[in-house]
């Protein structure tokens, strides 16, 4: 039996010029490409993934999977994140081994970069622990929102002689790290930068980044959060979803 070959692309934060040459080399060599759909709501996403497909392999296989639901309200969070995984797994698992013949090549198209805030790698890595599916796993990066944020905003995600420290929403609602004065925020569905206000910071805010109905907010926090949680509201009451990324500089 000859190992299946799964190809984890970083397709960018939305714009479909974010490819990279290696991104677009990786399509090209693929047999099967595999989509987990989320659903009306999100058909937007599976739009732009088709339309690049579309783009640079117009005769390419595509496999359909159903996005299993994720309880974004329960207490345990890790719990519940390592169940969703879990059954999102599960359904990978079965296309893989119906759709993709010994040998072949597979590929997730992955939002920004796969290394980054994203269940995919970690996905496909508890597959290769399965019985009877060998696996090989090549990881392509891809443009992640951090980097489409700052350079939207033209600043600089570093500082000189300064960390930055990645991070998401639910920890910075609990604090603000002392020795940190660059956070870059991602899946924060709480606005947490509220929490946050008089310390001075400075705040770049963007959703939508690299597509059509891109946002972009900055200024002083006390200044703009108010209208960065209006305008978040409105987007997300109007398109039923958000992504967005910020980086707050205190």
């Amino acid at each position: 039996m000859t190992a299946r070959k799964i190809l984890l692309i970083g397709i960018g934060a939305g714009d479909p010029g974010h490819l990279t040459i290696q991104a677009v080399e990786a399509l090209r060599r693929t047999d099967v490409f595999f989509v987990l759909d989320k659903g009306e709501v999100k058909q937007e996403l599976v739009d732009l993934r088709q339309h690049i497909l579309d783009t640079y392999v117009p005769e390419c296989r595509v496999v359909t999977g159903r996005d299993p639901e994720r309880d974004r309200g329960a207490e345990a969070y890790v719990e519940a994140v390592d169940d969703w995984r879990r059954r999102r797994a599960d359904v990978c698992e079965g296309m893989i081994r119906a759709e993709l013949a010994d040998g072949g090549t597979g590929a997730f198209l992955v939002w920004g970069d796969p290394t980054l805030y994203d269940s995919t790698l970690a996905i496909v890595e508890d597959l290769r622990l399965r019985d009877g599916l060998d696996l090989e796993i090549e990881v392509i990066p891809g443009i992640s929102s951090v980097s489409a944020l700052v350079a939207r905003h033209q600043v600089s995600l570093t500082q000189v002689s300064k960390p930055v420290q990645v991070t998401t929403g639910r920890r910075l609602a609990k604090a603000w790290p002392d020795d940190v004065d660059d956070l870059v925020v991602m899946l924060d569905g709480q606005t947490a930068f509220t929490e946050h206000l008089g310390t001075g910071a400075t705040i770049y805010w963007g959703a939508y980044l690299g597509t059509p109905d891109e946002l972009l907010i900055s200024g002083p926090l006390d200044e703009v959060a108010d209208e960065i949680v209006k305008v978040r509201a409105e987007a997300r009451e109007r398109k039923g979803w958000i992504m967005d990324t910020y980086l707050l500089r205190r």
